[in-house]
């Protein structure tokens, strides 16, 4: 299915690109969140006069990211857990924990904006947990978790 993206979108292009992809990926993502627009005289005809507005708002939309990411720099976070006497944690630090440890110390990020690439941490000690923005800005956060 060929679409024309509204918007950058990570791994797929840039803003007024024709791109194809599948039509369940631009019937249930792209065109249900203004993302991209089926390729038609219509809307080729639409984007071009919205193109400016677009392009403005990309811009701004990559200038919050990058004061976002500015907030982010050299953050460490720490998480206390429960752990066996053979320092084994009892489960594991998901989303769902590093959410809340951000937000006791005041800042906040979405479940879709936080990149764990080895899964859940299940080990006590630092690890590096990555923040994603914006699909040009990414935040590297320091996680620590330690003995409750």
């Amino acid at each position: 299915m060929q679409v024309i993206l509204l918007e950058k979108v990570r791994n797929l292009g840039g803003i007024g690109e024709q791109v194809s992809v599948r039509a369940g990926y631009a019937r249930n993502y792209l065109i249900p969140k203004e993302k991209a627009a089926l390729v038609t005289k219509v809307n080729l005809a639409q984007f071009e006069q919205r193109r400016a507005d677009l392009e403005k708002a990309s811009a701004e939309k990559l200038q919050h990211a990058k004061e976002r990411a500015a907030l982010f720099a050299n953050l460490e976070v720490i998480i206390p857990v429960k752990v066996s006497e053979e320092g084994k944690l009892f489960g594991s630090v998901g989303l769902r924990e590093i959410m809340h440890a951000l937000e006791k110390i005041g800042h906040t990020a979405n479940r879709n904006e936080i990149s764990l690439p080895n899964g859940s941490i299940r080990q006590i000690g630092e690890h590096e947990v990555t923040l994603l923005l914006h699909t040009d800005v990414t935040a590297p956060i320091k996680i620590k978790v330690v003995a409750e």
